[in-house]
Formats: structure tokens, C-alpha cells, sequence
């Protein structure tokens, strides 16, 4: 009797992994084209995309179908920086002091949750206490629902700098923070902060190359590090197969980030043609963050949302930030798709590509960025990224044209992880 309840179970088993999805997609936008495809039909085995077919083909009476012919296709989104431990509000501030890591956590859920339902099916988190690592891994393992995370742990910076967890704090509480907290004086601190990131289980490294406009410090763009200290946390982190993304606002950090070999530069807000022609020789990739800088200039006006010490900061980033973003567009820097969310409240990531397309950009290079380009900023190209044989069946889909209508892409009505549907049009 055991032995025929074993077959069966293992029969049953092989019949539920036989399984297929078939998608019929009235328009496909797969993340590589110019151009859309109409009436294509995406497979799908095993959580990954197994085929994509011209036509509507007819899936076999043993497995599934998804109706979007009323709908265009499009893959997961990525946003390369986002906080997922925390949101802004006008309590953020005093939450060090209030909140354990345990209610970091609970709200990590929420967000992440949000930014998956967003149609961000892809994150590549930026900087926390490392409640972020606990939160990947929570999400690989079907335990809570969210974006595939690729987590930089706690950010790195100097003393009294961006990423100092410190500032802002009286001086009976400061202490003095080193590269275990992620606060680095020197070469030696950069490696051993680094090897610090890895052992904690971080997936790549962020710095903090230059003042910043939401820390409690005065100024927001001078260079926080020496370029010998970048250099070293580039080259140690390569040995563990990370890479590394620049926090910068002024220009001098900037370039040594960017000599130093850093991948991505966030922000920008203060870049000069001089830099922009460094990073296109160096294949370094701009993160405009635009809606943060949107986000941070428009609460500056209202009385009270930020401590006074930042309120000019803000003021004078968020415009520059676009105006800079529109001559990188035009100057043909690499530029990859990525938010700040948490600046902002989390779900509203696709606003970025509105502000993408007003600032030079056509509609289907903002969606590139997001998409293809992203995924090979984070050599995961044959993972995520796009739609064809192999990837993960990351997939979104919005009822009309988001090349006619950029805005489609702020309200998903459909959102696929892997092979599972978490958001559905029926």
C-alpha cells in the first residue's frame, strides 16, 4: 500500500513540475528591440521563460493560460537603488531612537511588498542597518513576498560623513563607529570594511563619495573620501565578485569614484562634461534618481518635514539633478534606471520614468534602462532583464501603449515573479 501511494505521489509530483504556462501577449516589449512585437506567445517551465513563439499558440490540455491580448508585455522592472528598511516621513529622524531592528523589519515587509506589486520585480538595495540582507533572504525563501533583492548591506562612508550611522547624535552617544559599522578612516579600514560587508552577506558594496542631502551635516557635496580608499574597496571588492556603486553630489568625488573604478555613479547632481566624458570612456554608469530629487525639492517648502540643516540642500539638489540628467541624456553617458525609494514613499518607483522621458529620453530607452540595461549593469543578463529563452519569467503588463503613454507604467495591473503571478487582471 505504501509503495502505490509513493507512485502516485512521485506521479503527481512529475505532472505538477510538466506543467506549462502559455502567456498570449497582444504587444511584447522583451527589453532588447526598438520596437514592440504584436501577438506573441510567451512559455514558461519551471519559473523560467522556456520559448517565446510568433502568434497565439495553443497550450496543451495539461497546462495553463494567461489572456493578455488586450494587454501589452512588458519584463519585470529593476530599480538599481532603493531603501527598503525605511521611508520618508517627518518622523524618520527621531526613528533611530525610537525603533528596534525588529520594527525595521516588519515595515521592510510592507515595502517590499509594494515595490513587487509596483511591477519591480528586481531591487538592488543601497544601504541599511543590514535588516536588508535578513529581507533578501526572508524573499528567496518564499517566506514573504518581494522584489529579488541585491543588497549592499550598510553603506560605507568616513567619519561624519553620508554614511555615518552616527551624525546628527550628542556627543555622549556618538562613539566612534569603524568599518564594522561601516565607517572607514584609511586603507586598511577599507579592506577590512569590505571583507566586513562580505562575511555579513552583503552582494555588492555602496560608498559614500561625497556629502549627502538627507544626513544631518551641513554640507552635501564636498569628497568624502580619498581616492586611494576607493581604489582599495573597488579592487578588495572584486575579489568577492562585488561591485560597487557610488553615492555623489559634487564633482571632485566623482571623479576620483570614477578613476577609482567604481560601477555606477548615483546621483550626480554637480557633474561637469569633464566627468561625464570619463564615465563614457570607463563605461561607468549614471543613476539619476530623479524622482528622489523631485520628491526632496518639493518637501523642502513644507514647514517642519525636514531638520533645518538639510531643508537648503534639498532645495537646490532636486532641480539640479534633472538639469544635469537632461545633458548627460544628450551628452551619451550610460545611464541605468534607479529611484531612491524610500526618499519617496515606496510603490511609486515607475513616477522615474515620466522624468526620464521629460528629460530627453524616448520612451523605450527609459524602459531599456530599467530592463536590459540594468540587469547587464549587474551581469545578470542571462537571468533578468528582458524576455527570452532562459530568464526568469519576470513579467508585467498594462492595458494600452506605454511608448504612446509613459505613464502606463504607474499603475501595473499585472505583475509575474518567476513563474508566479502576484498581481492579476482577472
Amino acid at each position: 500500500m505504501k509503495k502505490c501511494l509513493l507512485i502516485l505521489a512521485v506521479f503527481a509530483f512529475t505532472h505538477l513540475q510538466a506543467q506549462k504556462t502559455y502567456i498570449h501577449c497582444g504587444t511584447l516589449i522583451d527589453g532588447y528591440a526598438d520596437k514592440p512585437t504584436k501577438e506573441r506567445t510567451i512559455v514558461i517551465d519551471a519559473g523560467r521563460i522556456a520559448e517565446v513563439k510568433n502568434g497565439f499558440a495553443s497550450p496543451a490540455k495539461e497546462d495553463a493560460l494567461i489572456d493578455l491580448r488586450e494587454y501589452t508585455v512588458l519584463p519585470g522592472f529593476i530599480d538599481m537603488h532603493v531603501h527598503l528598511e525605511h521611508e520618508t516621513g517627518k518622523n524618520k529622524y527621531m526613528n533611530k531612537f525610537t525603533q528596534n531592528p525588529e520594527d525595521k523589519a516588519f515595515e521592510s515587509v510592507v515595502y517590499a511588498e509594494r515595490t513587487l506589486l509596483a511591477g519591480f520585480t528586481t531591487v538592488r538595495d543601497l544601504g541599511g542597518s543590514g535588516v536588508n540582507i535578513s529581507l533578501r533572504n526572508a524573499i528567496n525563501k518564499g517566506l514573504i513576498d518581494g522584489p529579488r533583492i541585491y543588497t549592499a548591506g550598510k553603506a560605507l562612508g568616513v567619519t561624519g560623513g553620508h554614511a555615518d550611522p552616527t551624525n546628527g547624535y550628542s556627543q555622549k552617544l556618538m562613539g566612534n563607529p569603524g568599518p564594522k559599522e561601516g565607517v572607514i578612516n584609511g586603507i586598511e579600514d577599507a579592506r577590512q570594511a569590505v571583507r566586513q560587508r562580505y562575511k555579513n552577506g552583503a552582494d555588492l558594496i555602496k560608498i559614500t563619495a561625497t556629502g549627502g542631502v538627507l544626513s544631518l551635516a551641513k554640507n552635501g557635496t564636498g569628497p568624502h573620501f580619498q581616492e586611494d580608499e576607493i581604489r582599495t574597496i573597488v579592487e578588495t571588492a572584486r575579489d568577492y565578485g562585488f561591485h560597487v556603486a557610488a553615492h555623489a553630489h559634487g564633482d571632485e568625488g566623482m571623479q576620483r569614484a570614477v578613476r577609482a573604478g567604481v560601477t555606477t555613479i548615483e546621483h550626480g547632481t554637480y557633474m561637469s562634461e569633464e566627468t561625464m566624458q570619463m564615465m563614457k570612456d570607463r563605461n561607468t554608469f549614471f543613476i539619476p534618481t530623479l524622482l528622489a530629487g523631485d520628491f526632496v525639492a518639493e518637501k523642502a517648502a513644507e514647514e517642519g518635514y525636514y531638520p533645518e540643516i538639510i531643508v537648503p540642500k534639498a532645495a537646490a539638489v532636486g532641480p539640479q539633478i534633472f538639469d544635469t540628467y537632461k545633458k548627460a541624456v544628450k551628452y551619451g553617458v550610460p545611464i541605468g534606471f534607479g529611484t531612491d525609494a524610500g526618499v519617496f514613499l515606496h510603490g511609486d518607483n515607475g513616477k522615474e520614468f515620466e522624468l526620464m522621458v521629460a528629460g530627453g529620453m524616448s520612451e523605450m530607452q527609459a524602459i531599456k534602462c530599467a530592463t536590459s540595461i540594468n540587469a547587464s549593469i549587474l551581469q545578470e543578463s542571462e537571468n533578468i532583464g528582458g524576455i527570452k529563452k532562459g530568464v526568469y519569467a519576470d513579467l508585467v503588463a498594462v492595458k494600452g501603449d506605454p511608448i504612446k503613454d509613459i505613464k502606463l507604467l504607474q499603475q501595473i495591473p499585472f505583475v509575474m515573479k518567476g513563474g508566479v503571478v502576484y498581481k492579476s487582471v482577472n
